[in-house]
């Protein structure tokens, strides 16, 4: 489990490529010489297993499935990536609670210089869409941030000069493709309400009738 909140940027060294899966090394900083092989560790928000340690490369096996519901396939030596150890729960949640399991990806179709930051649209897989809505969160390669708008097929979020600054978003550009993890509770809430009331995903409407909102609630 992780919280989106990202520890610092890896650098790739090395994508070795099989026929159903492959090898992804990464260096990393002092700050992770703790990591013992078996550790979990998210990799632009893919949860992965250190496979091998080899002073300050960290080695991971990932899986045919994961190839295919992720970017990490297009990683290239000398890429840098978002990195983020599993959470300690006895400590502070700064984001939301991430599983690290992709649930699909998008591509930006619009960065936008702001006084303070960017704004970002994105495209989604349209499955996805029902699990959104704003001010609620999301993990953008492993980045927890907020949803700010949604506009028919595309969201929206804001990223901070922070953000953009620590993190891969900074340098990513229009048609980039990014990893996407819908919140968690989103998934649980729908799968509970499923069979009592009628209609595709959860709408305002069903939140109000099951309590969690007032009845006639108008999103503004």
């Amino acid at each position: 489990m992780f919280t989106g909140i990202i520890e610092e940027q890896g650098i790739v060294v090395s994508v070795i490529r099989g026929p159903q899966a492959a090898r992804l090394s990464v260096a990393v900083s002092a700050k992770f010489a703790g990591t013992k092989i078996g550790d979990s560790i998210s990799i632009n928000g893919v949860c992965l297993t250190v496979a091998n340690i080899r002073r300050n490369f960290l080695d991971f096996d990932v899986t045919a499935e994961t190839l295919r519901r992720s970017t990490l396939l297009e990683l290239k030596v000398s890429d840098k990536v978002n990195l983020e150890r599993a959470a300690l729960l006895s400590g502070r949640v700064g984001g939301h609670l991430v599983n690290g399991h992709i649930d699909g990806v998008g591509e930006i179709r619009k960065k936008i210089r702001l006084e303070k930051g960017f704004e970002f649209q994105f495209s989604i897989p349209s499955e996805l869409l029902r699990y959104l809505v704003p001010k609620g969160s999301i993990a953008i390669d492993g980045i927890s941030l907020t949803l700010a708008d949604l506009r028919d097929d595309l969201i929206v979020l804001y990223v901070i000069p922070h953000t953009a600054g620590t993190t891969t978003l900074g340098t990513k550009n229009v048609g980039d493709r990014v990893n996407v993890e819908v919140d968690i509770m989103s998934k649980y809430v729908e799968r509970h309400l499923q069979g009592q009331f009628a209609g595709p995903g959860i709408t305002n409407d069903t939140l109000a009738k099951i309590g969690i909102l007032p009845m006639g609630w108008i999103d503004n």
